[in-house]
């Protein structure tokens, strides 16, 4: 696919690993889709690895912050989505029931975002690109291809996200059985994402928006994961005419997706 220079508002542009083994992760993850890795300071001690491949940024993993890991935040991916102003975006976010964790900040030359937690708990970021738009490569194996929230109320969400960003939802259905309500999200006539209820075998797992991955093999894909020290969650396992796909955690039991598309 062509690459990526700019990102509608409305768009999941970015996934962002924190984790408590920055160089663990980075490796497992290498190991896993074949990526690359540039490293880049962001303090006296730190760095924020920036995760390519065929040299195009996808994404990128830091080492939790101390404040994370005192709250008892677990190692996971987040999710950006670009705006054209993240402060009036974290503003109106506010007013329909968001909580503001980060207040919208620079970072550096390369953007602004801001933090938030939807009315049913997920947390997200708002990225306002300067001279960095986000994610190179959509789609491609090895790539983020679709963004799913978790949720405990659907419908509470649907209504936060298509007032706040302008999403179209397709009602529907998932999972392997096609038995579980599914809600399709489409940002400018783009499908993109989805919205699904969380399960009694979900367990406690908290509103979360989790990253897919695009891959050529989902069964070798997990197998490997499996072999480098992560974990299956579940599957892996086809959705009937849309494709196949499985849940997977690394090392450090930050959860993603991966998923072959039948088209």
């Amino acid at each position: 696919m062509p690459t990526v220079t700019t990102h509608a508002p409305g768009t999941f542009c970015w996934p962002e690993l924190a984790t408590l083994d920055q160089k663990g992760a980075v490796a497992f993850y290498r190991a896993l889709f074949g990526w690359d890795v540039t490293e880049q300071p962001i303090g006296p001690t730190e760095t924020y690895a920036m995760f390519t491949l065929r040299g195009k940024n996808i994404g990128a993993a830091y080492s939790m912050r101390a404040e994370e890991r005192q709250r008892g935040v677990p190692p996971h991916w987040g999710s950006y989505v670009a705006v054209a102003d993240a402060d009036a975006a974290a503003k109106r976010a506010q007013e329909l029931g968001a909580k503001i964790l980060a207040p919208a900040f620079d970072v550096m030359e390369a953007g602004r975002m801001a933090v938030l937690q939807d009315p049913t708990g997920a947390v997200f970021m708002l990225w306002q690109a300067k001279n960095h738009a986000g994610a190179e490569v959509l789609g491609d194996p090895g790539s983020l291809c679709w963004t799913e929230l978790a949720t405990r109320d659907i419908s509470a969400a649907e209504k936060f996200y298509t007032s706040l960003f302008g999403w179209t939802v397709k009602h529907g259905s998932g999972g392997a059985d096609g038995a579980m309500q599914y809600y399709e999200i489409s940002n400018k006539g783009t499908q993109q994402g989805g919205i699904m209820a969380i399960t009694p075998q979900m367990g406690n797992m908290p509103p979360a928006w989790t990253p897919y991955f695009a891959v050529n093999d989902v069964d070798a894909t997990a197998a490997k994961a499996k072999e480098l020290g992560g974990r299956v969650y579940m599957g892996p396992q086809d959705l009937p005419t849309v494709g196949r796909f499985a849940v997977v955690g690394d090392p450090q039991g930050a959860m993603f997706d991966i998923f072959k598309s039948a088209r």
